[in-house]
């Protein structure tokens, strides 16, 4: 069901779970410091190739993205497509934005912050998501779904902005291909999974929650 983009549950097309199968968890909350939209896709078995190297380059666009620097009043549309290029390159694409602006204790879609042409310039302080995906009808869906703030860069000249990703959840390891991955893009990777550890690691030690920091321990490896 993942295949579509916006999927809504009707009592005649829930499915039954499988191992075989690509799942794709579109997550949120809002509490008092602030709103939430994360998603995920994972495979608990054996990935087709296509499946791996589809979610491969999601991932690819999202990380592109993410570590972007670029000048200030920059509007979101002009940096888009670096969240797409990866799937450009095989003839990949998909069909929603890229990303949108998230409230504080406000809505999960707040304007007017964004990737698309309506939106207004990116500026420190802002939160957006960045989330590409790739849907194939019938068959599976992936999306990559991470919210960052628009921070400075540390550049030699004037102030340039990237973006700081605050979303701490680990990528699904069994549907990524490192032979695809720059060398970049492996040293971000690698960085993101440090700060999960320090962050997050940190307070399931504090909640003495030993089961979920393991798992947090293996999902986080260089």
């Amino acid at each position: 069901n993942a295949a579509l983009a916006h999927y809504s549950p009707t009592n005649g097309s829930s499915r039954k779970l499988s191992v075989d199968e690509m799942y794709l968890s579109d997550t949120g909350g809002q509490y008092l410091g602030g709103t939430t939209d994360i998603t995920r896709t994972v495979h608990w078995g054996v990935p087709t190739p296509l499946q791996k190297e589809a979610y491969t380059r999601v991932l690819m666009g999202n990380i592109d993205l993410s570590r972007l620097v670029f000048p200030p009043n920059t509007a979101g549309r002009v940096v888009e497509s670096f969240a797409r290029r990866a799937l450009w390159d095989v003839g990949l694409n998909y069909g929603h934005g890229t990303g949108h602006g998230i409230g504080n204790f406000l809505s999960v879609h707040e304007w007017p912050v964004g990737f698309q042409s309506n939106n207004v310039p990116l500026t420190a302080g802002m939160f957006t998501s960045i989330e590409p995906g790739y849907y194939r009808d019938g068959e599976f869906g992936i999306r990559i779904e991470d919210v960052a703030l628009v921070v400075e860069a540390q550049t030699k000249e004037k102030p340039f902005l990237t973006f700081e990703v605050v979303s701490l959840v680990p990528y699904d390891r069994n549907l990524i291909d490192l032979s695809l991955l720059s060398p970049e893009q492996i040293r971000y990777l690698n960085a993101y999974y440090e700060n999960i550890r320090a962050i997050v690691g940190q307070e399931l030690r504090r909640l003495q929650l030993e089961e979920e920091y393991s798992w947090l321990q293996r999902n986080t490896e260089p």
